[in-house]
């Protein structure tokens, strides 16, 4: 049993579904902004979630869904589970962004499982507010250790695949520890570093 845990957002997904989701409302340059920094690790985490998401109050969860499901993902990403799923690897997304994508791309990309993030809306409406698996800083190292638990899989069969400040928690608990595409406060943590946007070069690498 091997186990590869994925970020999605910059990762799986080519882009932030947070920032897409706030064009409608004209606020993507604003929350891309704070999305920015706290992938750079310069705010915290759960801070800079519940204010982005506070900004969304209003959107249609009809919009939401239709944004999730029209997301552009990373060159090579459903190849790529693919393969490591014939390696034996059980494929899991680990987002802290929201489960309206994470949950659609699931049955596109063939990833196993995925935990992420609510969105709560009332009568169809967003409310503003967010609460889910993947909420603070250390969500992803706690979580790959319950998860590593479960199936048996010690740290040496462990592959985790990130691109920012808040999968420094999961890369603690991993030998194989891949920056994709990443901020430089990842790549300090990483032993595999990838700067071309296509995520078969990830099988080259293991």
């Amino acid at each position: 049993m091997k186990l590869c845990v994925f970020d999605f957002d910059s990762t799986l997904m080519d882009g932030e579904t947070i920032d897409f989701l706030a064009r409608p409302l004209g606020l993507e340059e604003k929350v891309a902004g704070i999305t920015e920094k706290a992938m750079q690790g310069e705010l915290d985490f759960f801070e800079s979630l519940t204010n982005r998401v506070s900004l969304l109050k209003g959107l249609e969860q009809s919009k939401v869904d239709k944004i999730c499901q029209n997301l552009p993902y990373m060159p090579g990403a459903k190849e790529t589970i693919s393969e490591l799923k014939k390696l034996g690897y059980t494929v899991i997304v680990f987002s802290g962004g929201f489960r309206n994508a994470t949950s659609y791309a699931k049955d596109i990309l063939g990833f196993d499982a995925d935990f992420s993030n609510i969105l709560h809306q009332r009568e169809g409406i967003l409310t503003g507010l967010v609460g889910g698996d993947m909420m603070f800083d250390f969500s992803k190292g706690d979580m790959i250790v319950r998860i590593q638990n479960l199936l048996g899989v010690d740290r040496k069969d462990t592959l985790v695949v990130g691109d920012g400040a808040n999968d420094r928690s999961m890369f603690e608990h991993a030998d194989t520890r891949i920056a994709f595409c990443a901020k430089d406060i990842l790549k300090k943590e990483a032993n595999i570093i990838i700067d071309t946007k296509d995520l078969m070069e990830i099988l080259k690498q293991i």
